[in-house]
């Protein structure tokens, strides 16, 4: 199923799109998008069921904004460097074990939102994810079997970055991955059954029309059941938390002098291959 949420900000109403491409309305049937449905396998079953028999009201998508595909979000779990590709391209040696930092689920925003260049800012960057969404309380999991079977399915995430702010400042990577805005997310959460083989997934990024990251979770250091796995051991992951599974190559810190960074007044499009697409019109916080 490929489950959104539509509507203003802080207002969404839970949809889903069908086979067809048609936006049909689920506020009948459950409250919204959250950890709570992704853990309740009834309510899901009854998503499915309404889904086929094709009875849920269509909505208008014209002119209607889609949220964050998920609401009440815990924690979004990040994970650097974990491309070798892009390990490459920034000129850092690959991680011997994941390297762990976090977003604040605040954020997050949908995926064609305004992104806001912070103050001061000369080295906003891109980097196109693929977001892993948890379904199952997940601690100590054991193999990679355990771990996949507690993911409730992925989405688009557009990890935006300050480099300066997160290289050049002191401290930890945060500074510079917690800016408002700083993780478009959707436009749907996908749920697993529908993503075979997330090793197998395309990712592209373009700006302004150009194409700068092309690339494959193939090329992924830490494949997604490991990185749930390994996750689990330092902290235990909830239904509804978020894990950003890293970027391949293609970023502006991996390009030339001088180095492409976001201004005001850019367009960043990215997509997953099957998990859809995003739109961000870059302005001045």
């Amino acid at each position: 199923m490929k489950l959104l949420r539509v509507g203003t900000a802080g207002s969404e109403r839970p949809a889903l799109l069908d086979a067809n491409g048609t936006l049909r309305d689920l506020s009948d049937i459950v409250p919204d998008i959250d950890g709570a449905l992704l853990a309740d396998d009834a309510a899901l079953g009854r998503i499915r069921s309404v889904a086929e028999s094709g009875e849920l009201p269509a909505l208008d998508a014209t002119g209607l904004r889609v949220g964050p595909p998920l609401a009440r979000i815990g924690k979004v779990v990040c994970i650097g460097l974990n491309y070798h590709d892009h390990a490459r391209e920034t000129g850092a040696e690959p991680p011997a074990e994941p390297v762990i930092f976090f977003k604040a689920a605040d954020t997050v925003v949908g995926p064609n939102d305004t992104v806001l260049v912070p103050r001061s800012s000369t080295k906003t960057d891109w980097e196109v994810e693929l977001a892993v969404v948890i379904g199952r309380t997940a601690r100590y999991l054991e193999s990679h079997e355990e771990a996949l079977a507690h993911v409730a399915g992925y989405a688009v995430a557009h990890d935006v970055s300050e480099r300066e702010f997160q290289i050049e400042r002191g401290g930890t990577w945060d500074k510079g991955k917690n800016c408002e805005t700083f993780n478009p997310l959707g436009p749907w959460l996908v749920t697993a059954d529908e993503v075979p083989d997330p090793q197998n997934l395309s990712l592209k990024l373009w700006v302004n029309g150009e194409l700068k990251q092309d690339g494959t979770t193939a090329e992924q250091i830490f494949p997604v059941a490991e990185v749930v796995r390994y996750v689990s051991q330092f902290m235990t992951l909830y239904p509804g938390d978020v894990i950003n599974t890293g970027t391949p190559a293609g970023v502006a810190l991996g390009q030339p002098e001088p180095k492409p960074f976001l201004r005001a007044g850019d367009v960043v499009e990215l997509e997953i291959e099957g998990l859809g697409r995003q739109r961000q019109e870059l302005k001045d916080a």
